[in-house]
C-alpha cells in the first residue's frame, strides 16, 4: 500500500488517502479533513502516527507541516512550514510518537529527523545529506519499536538506521548501493 497507515492502540486502521482509490474498508468509522491548506485541511499528506491518548498526528509533505488532531478528528494544533532552520520542513513525509508523546518526522527534503514534544515544540534534530552512518538521502518512514528505539528508512539509500531517542546512531541494515 502507498498510502500513509496506521494502527492505534484498540486496532482502529487509520490510512490517509488523497486520490481515488480501490481500497474498501470494512466497519468504516470516520473521515476528516479536504484538500487545502487550512487547520484540518491536506496537502499530500504523508505520514501518520497515533499516540497512546488517540491523538492522530499527520505530516503533508507539500504543506511542510504537522497537524495534530483528537480521536475525532477535530483540529487541535499545527507546526512549522518551508524551510531548513528548526522546526521548519522540506517535504516531511514520515511521522511517528514514542511512549512519551515526543514526535518524530522523517524531514525528507532537509535530510534529517526533528523531534517534537506533543505541542509542537522543537525538542531536537540529527542527520544531514549523505552516506555515512547517520546520514541520510532523503529518510521517508520512521517508527519507534517497542524499546524506545528509532528506526529510519530512506527511498534513495537502501537501508534502514537506527537510532536512541536522543539521536545517537546504534546501528545499520542494507548497503547503499545497486545490488
Amino acid at each position: 500500500v502507498d498510502y500513509p497507515i496506521n494502527l492505534d492502540k484498540d486496532g482502529n486502521f487509520f490510512a490517509m488517502l488523497t486520490l481515488p482509490t480501490n481500497m474498501r474498508f470494512t466497519n468504516f468509522l470516520t473521515k476528516w479533513g479536504n484538500y487545502g491548506s487550512g487547520d484540518g485541511g491536506f496537502v499530500t499528506p504523508s505520514g501518520v502516527a497515533i499516540d497512546g491518548s488517540g491523538n492522530i498526528y499527520v505530516s503533508e509533505k507539500d504543506g511542510h507541516r504537522v497537524q495534530k488532531f483528537d480521536v475525532s478528528g477535530r483540529f487541535l494544533t499545527k507546526w512549522g512550514s518551508l524551510g531548513n532552520g528548526n522546526g521548519e520542513f522540506d517535504s516531511p513525509v514520515g511521522t511517528a510518537v514514542d511512549k512519551s508523546g515526543n514526535v518524530y518526522v522523517a524531514d525528507s527534503g532537509n535530510h534529517r529527523v526533528q523531534k517534537f514534544d506533543s505541542s509542537g515544540k522543537f525538542l531536537g534534530k540529527w542527520g544531514k545529506n549523505g552516506i555515512a552512518d547517520g546520514e541520510f538521502i532523503t529518510p521517508n518512514g520512521i517508527a519507534v519499536g517497542g524499546s524506545g528505539y528509532i528506526y529510519v528508512s530512506q527511498r534513495h539509500g537502501g537501508r534502514i538506521q537506527k537510532f536512541s531517542s536522543s539521536g545517537k546512531f546504534l546501528a545499520k541494515w542494507g548497503i547503499y548501493g545497486t545490488g
